[in-house]
């Protein structure tokens, strides 16, 4: 509540009222002080409990005066340029229009036309009467459908419809309940089992595309980002991790997580094991005993699928539970290099340590974050919280200007300056620890240097994980393994057509249709990294 002290009329204004005003006036102040002192107080406590602070609102732009512009001579004011709204638009239809009594004398000039964009939705049944003939030599021969009227698979549901019901759950993440009754309403007769066949079954064409998709963006990348989040399956915890960059994004559910797990999703359902340098080095950094590995690099040194795997490990007696762990990683990082990853491929994440294979590179953003969750203990701990997060951001700036613009005699310098950062005491033990937490992960948090195609943070997955988080809100759980696979499936294929430029829409038509006039994703992957390995060649 704001209070202001009444105009006083000068008779009035003796030494002993202009006193009493300057205390009221002292008083006012002290009481807004310790208003702003109590809300910090206020959201420090919302923090501990876990909940939101107070909101900042901005005022409201409605008091704010119009700015005054003046617009150029000749010309209109800035940002009120027009663009023809109906100058792209295929017309499908041109109907012209006449009076139907024209006024006496009055003589045809021209058209002046007026476009008006529609949606058609209404079902539609044909009833195909395909003519049967038989054949001299016994038997008979039976007329085809016309291409693309049915959907790959077949079914008495045409290609349109099923390309609707694909693209309403997946896309517009309608429920199968509202799903099924938005049918009925539109006078479709599909019971509640043909829609939930239509959403998992007769779709394998799919999923064969997202393990193209998977293979060729860890074929032609040099970098990939990757997040987790929960996505509950059978009533029960589990989590989806998305891996990908600017070119692609694959979706995969699993039971937990953990890196054997993160190697199973870079994997996808064809797991190569292999022995090789790649292999030795993670089994030399990860400590395994070196009669075991002297065992290992005997004899075979390539197996296709989990199967051969467990059983060449149950034929060298290997059967603690960390050796099998260690080795399985070590033989699943080398299969992934034998079938054509880079060996030094960066991966970028938040820190988590699953994540950390090949060549890490940690999120600055996720780095910086356990400063914003500490809870000041007084104002001077707060400034130096301030102050450090101010050094963070100051050198996160400049490692951005040299992604943007590589200088090599600029690398001793950056380094310098994030070691004084993560090197200085503050006094404060919970800082030191954040900054402890960031000087261990130095390599990581300073790949850019080395590799500036890699991004400072990880931005990009955490928006293509939210996807699932929306998702999960909406419907909840999966309840089989053919539902999770489908919606791993299509939310890999919607985003990387999103990535690709690719209608997702125009997508399913051609695929349902089995026309396959869009080209296959995996093939425009390739195609735009090798276009733009062309540009970064190019000399100037």
């Amino acid at each position: 509540m704001k209070v202001e002290i009444p105009p006083i009329r000068p008779e009035e204004q003796t030494p002993l009222v202009e006193a009493l005003v300057a205390i009221l006036q002292q008083l006012i102040d002290r009481v807004g002080q310790q208003d702003v002192t109590i809300q910090q107080l206020r959201d420090e406590i919302a923090q501990l409990k876990g909940q939101k602070p107070r909101p900042t609102l901005r005022p409201s732009e409605l008091e704010r005066a119009p700015a005054q512009t003046t617009p150029p001579e000749g010309g209109k004011r800035p940002g009120s340029a027009k663009r023809p709204k109906t100058a792209e638009l295929t017309i499908h239809h041109e109907q012209p229009l006449h009076l139907d009594h024209p006024p006496e004398g009055a003589t045809f000039r021209g058209y002046e036309p007026y476009v008006v964009q529609e949606l058609v939705i209404h079902s539609q049944n044909t009833r195909y009467l395909r003519a049967r003939y038989d054949l001299p030599t016994g038997g008979s021969v039976l007329a085809p459908f016309p291409v693309g009227v049915l959907p790959v698979g077949g079914g008495h549901f045409g290609a349109n419809l099923v390309a609707y019901i694909l693209d309403q759950y997946h896309q517009a993440q309608v429920t199968e309940p509202l799903l099924l009754e938005q049918l009925w309403e539109y006078g479709i007769d599909i019971s509640a089992g043909q829609l939930h066949r239509i959403l998992t079954e007769n779709l394998e064409h799919f999923h064969q595309e997202k393990d193209e998709v998977r293979a060729a963006g860890l074929a032609v990348s040099s970098y990939l980002g990757t997040d987790d989040t929960g996505a509950r399956h059978q009533g029960k915890n589990g989590y989806c991790t998305v891996i990908g960059n600017d070119l692609f994004a694959v979706f995969e559910s699993s039971d937990g997580k953990s890196r054997l797990n993160f190697l199973h999703v870079l994997h996808g359902r064809h797991r190569i094991y292999a022995i090789n340098a790649t292999t030795l080095a993670y089994w030399e950094r990860q400590q395994l005993a070196a009669a075991l590995v002297e065992q290992l690099t005997q004899g075979p040194q390539t197996f296709v699928g989990e199967p051969a795997w467990q059983a060449r490990l149950t034929a060298l007696g290997i059967v603690d539970q960390r050796h099998v762990r260690i080795a399985t990683e070590g033989a699943l990082l080398g299969g992934l290099v034998a079938t054509g990853v880079a060996s030094d491929l960066v991966v970028l994440s938040d820190g988590a340590p699953q994540f950390d294979v090949l060549v890490h590179a940690s999120c600055w953003i996720h780095a910086e974050r356990p400063l914003v969750k500490l809870v000041p203990y007084n104002d001077q701990h707060r400034a130096v919280i301030e102050q450090v997060r101010g050094q963070i951001w100051n050198l996160y700036r400049d490692l951005k200007a040299y992604r943007a613009q590589p200088d090599a005699a600029q690398r001793p310098v950056l380094e310098a300056r994030f070691d004084t950062l993560v090197e200085q005491p503050t006094g404060y033990p919970s800082i030191d620890g954040v900054l402890k937490e960031m000087r261990s992960h130095k390599a990581d948090l300073l790949r850019v240097l080395e590799r500036p195609e890699v991004p400072l943070h990880n931005n990009a997955m955490e928006s293509d994980i939210r996807e699932f988080v929306k998702r999960r809100k909406i419907s909840g759980g999966t309840r089989n393994d053919a539902g999770r696979r489908c919606r791993d499936t299509f939310a890999s294929l919607k985003k990387t057509c999103r990535k690709l430029g690719v209608r997702f829409w125009d997508y399913l038509q051609d695929r349902i249709r089995g026309l396959s006039r869009l080209p296959r994703l995996a093939a425009l992957i390739r195609q735009r990294a090798a276009a733009a390995t062309t540009i970064i060649a190019a000399p100037g």
